[in-house]
């Protein structure tokens, strides 16, 4: 059970403090609710670029790093297609450190040149080494496009392509700054051995004089259904034939998650899984498959991927992943795998409470969702969903016009 107290400044900045006295430490967490989704299709990556930037330097301070470690911090950040997220721990004592660097980043990043072409260089460096130059790196690169053709969705998180970094000027950055990282579009999360009024009062001191943003309203266009099966094969310099299948599925809000979710966990979770039973262990066609959810804010995707053994077909790989999937949606799941998959979900949820840096996060999350009350709720959720709940999800979902497949081919 995680304890929280709920506020609001006046310029819209959401604060929800999580008081655990059993901890000399405390965790900061402000996600702001941007992500690539946010991005004009012919600049993106920009949120990623913050990811980066926001280290780089504010208005009033030059290294955010430098404070921290002398605070006996540590911190980093991650970026998505919907949220961008960065947290600190800290020894309780020393919070004032993160809330002034949190605040004056907040206020303006210090938008310097040097600043600027220094991250720049460090994204398109990072878009070289992790998509273009190791085996399977632009597999996302591909799945998105072929999986979404009008939601931003279709693009992944480091963006189109490098041109788009490469040539942001200033202007448009500091454009999408003030219109994303503003108070009244980030949740703040503070947990540990922190008293909540307290926090409330600092947090009104230190952010308080921040001014909201006015220049940006979400409306993203919806990813229509899809009608027919979409294909497309490359051929790249890998060591195995892999083969990714997407297909269209609910939004991480939906009531119908969890049934999803325990789809995929009873396809794909641990190695007592049916796809690794079936498709690994007896008819060693794959070397390794998975099936997950991407669980996005708005429509996501359900994925089942796998590399393939030398030697196998691909339609022969193909037709035995379909085969599998096809069971799900004629044969509810039993009793005892229900029950396992369900294990498992609890005991992931019990054990991510243990860490404080997790709690704030869930919580940020939670919020974002429209619900700060599921970070103790949502197990309950996944205990209620039934065998047919996910046969009938099942159904929906692994229909041959809903799919999209990336043969992903070794050069002979």
């Amino acid at each position: 059970m995680i304890d929280y107290t709920k506020y609001k400044l006046s310029n819209g900045l959401k604060l929800i403090v999580h008081s655990d006295a059993s901890t000399p430490l405390a965790a900061v967490n402000i996600l702001y609710n941007v992500g690539a989704k946010d991005e004009d299709p012919n600049r993106t990556g920009f949120a990623h670029l913050f990811e980066h930037l926001m280290f780089g330097g504010s208005v009033n301070i030059p290294d955010y790093d430098g404070p921290l470690q002398v605070a006996s911090g540590e911190n980093n950040a991650f970026t998505s297609n919907d949220i961008t997220n960065y947290y600190c721990t800290l020894p309780a004592q020393n919070i004032d450190v993160a809330f002034w660097l949190e605040s004056d980043r907040m206020l303006s990043l210090a938008f310097s040149d040097k600043s600027l072409e220094v991250q720049r260089n460090v994204v398109i460096e990072e878009f070289k080494q992790r998509y273009y130059n190791q085996p399977y790196g632009d597999v996302w690169l591909l799945l998105r496009p072929l999986s979404y053709k009008v939601h931003p969705y279709r693009w992944a998180t480091i963006g189109k392509e490098i041109g788009h970094i490469e040539h942001a000027s200033m202007e448009e950055v500091k454009n999408f700054f003030f219109a994303h990282y503003s108070p009244d579009n980030a949740i703040m999360t503070v947990a540990g051995n922190v008293d909540p009024e307290k926090i409330r009062d600092d947090a009104e001191e230190w952010f308080g004089g921040i001014k909201r943003s006015t220049s940006y309203t979400r409306n993203l266009p919806a990813e229509p259904e899809q009608k027919e099966k979409r294909i497309l094969e490359v051929q790249r310099d890998i060591p195995f034939d892999s083969i990714y299948k997407t297909y269209h599925t609910c939004a991480r809000g939906d009531k119908e998650y969890y049934a999803v979710d325990l789809l995929t966990d009873v396809l794909s979770r641990g190695k007592s899984s049916r796809l690794y039973n079936e498709l690994v262990k007896k008819k060693r066609l794959f070397m390794e498959v998975n099936a997950y959810l991407t669980g996005d804010m708005d429509k996501g995707l359900v994925v089942a991927e796998g590399k393939l053994v030398k030697g196998v077909k691909m339609k022969d790989a193909e037709a035995a992943l379909d085969e599998e999937l096809k069971k799900m949606q004629e044969e509810a799941v039993s009793e005892n795998e229900l029950v396992k998959v369900k294990n498992k979900v609890e005991s992931t949820h019990e054990f991510g409470e243990t860490d404080l840096a997790g709690r704030a996060l869930s919580l940020a999350v939670a919020e974002l969702l429209g619900d700060t009350e599921l970070v103790n709720t949502e197990v309950s959720y996944y205990r209620k969903v039934t065998a047919e709940e996910i046969k009938n999800q099942a159904k929906k979902i692994f229909r041959d016009e809903n799919s999209s497949v990336l043969y992903y081919l070794a050069k002979n």
